[in-house]
């Protein structure tokens, strides 16, 4: 069939008005139309199996998105593993002994493989598998469409995840510019960081809050008294406590909402990250509006989540579709 001209016009007009860079416009939302049309059911089954077995699964793969995209592009970098002459990402100190979720997105890919072989990206999987584990999660409210089509990238870097993933330690004013780098605003932080209303951390991201903040020898004073009571229980000031879990959002842990919001405003965000957003006008107002606004949150969370996943993809020729998502062809 003659593709008419001026809707290809307009559908590249369209792209480059408000998607942002041309190449996310080689992302199609139907591109495993005719190729793997199993391709949500199937990821759908694997996550939802893994979530069954391990509610912890819906954070960590959504993380493991997060950390993927935020590092070089969504382009599956993340997944590799270190060979004798391959160092990878999954080492690097924000992931080692904290990054989980490989096995999940390995038994995803192997079921992809026998229904559509050599066909699906790793990355588009990973892009898939944190969009449904937030609706898994969350419920119906918490569903997007995700434009498809990302290729697997050939390279990896340990350093790059060390420079250029957002750190709970760091200011907001350098978490902000890490956002920025990638065309991500200030809405955007604060929406993704609203995935926090799910998943654990380690008590070393959180701990100096408890006990020395800012180096005064003193708790944060600004935590809500009996959330550090009950914090300092679960992470004693002694090194064996540091890899002890503590629930990002302790109301619905579980349960992907805006209670992530309702905490900051009660002073009961569990990363100095997360409650610093209440230290800033902009960011403070936009807490306080998510805090009240579930079903807003809910569909720009999904708005924030599709430019993240567009971030430095690869497209066309580019990169590669892995057969085996922890190496190289």
């Amino acid at each position: 069939m003659d593709q008419n001209p001026y809707k290809l016009f307009l559908v590249a007009f369209f792209c480059l008005l408000f998607i942002g860079p041309p190449v996310s416009c080689q992302l199609n939302y139907r591109f495993y139309d005719s190729t793997c049309p199993d391709l949500t059911k199937i990821v759908r089954n694997g996550v939802w199996s893994a979530i069954a077995n391990d509610t912890r699964m819906a954070a960590s793969l959504l993380r493991l998105h997060f950390h993927d995209c935020f590092v070089n592009g969504c382009d599956g970098s993340l997944l590799l593993d270190d060979t004798s002459t391959f160092k990878g990402e999954k080492n690097a100190s924000p992931n080692k002994n904290s990054a989980r979720g490989f096995e999940v997105i390995d038994t995803i890919k192997a079921n992809l493989e026998k229904a559509c072989p050599s066909t699906v990206s790793c990355a588009d999987i990973l892009t898939l598998a944190a969009r449904e584990a937030v609706y898994l999660a969350g419920g119906q409210y918490f569903f997007w469409a995700v434009p498809l089509g990302r290729r697997d990238g050939t390279k990896a870097s340990e350093s790059a995840v060390n420079d250029q993933l957002p750190s709970p330690f760091e200011p907001l004013e350098n978490i902000t510019a890490k956002f920025t780098t990638n065309g991500l605003d200030i809405k955007d932080l604060v929406l993704l960081s609203g995935a926090h209303t799910i998943g654990f951390a380690q008590c070393f991201t959180f701990k100096p809050r408890l006990f020395d903040f800012a180096k005064s020898g003193k708790p944060d004073p600004t935590l809500d008294a009996s959330l550090l009571q009950n914090l300092q229980s679960v992470c004693p000031n002694q090194a064996d406590s540091d890899t002890k879990l503590a629930p990002l959002d302790p109301v619905t842990s579980d349960k992907f909402d805006n209670s992530y919001y309702k905490n900051l405003v009660n002073n009961s965000g569990l990363l100095q990250s997360d409650q610093a957003l209440m230290g800033n006008n902009k960011t403070a107002s936009l807490v306080s509006y998510y805090s009240k606004f579930p079903y807003f949150f809910s569909q720009d969370f999904g708005a924030s989540m599709v430019k993240m996943a567009n971030i430095g993809v690869l497209t066309g020729q580019s990169g590669e579709i892995r057969k085996n998502c922890r190496v190289v062809n």
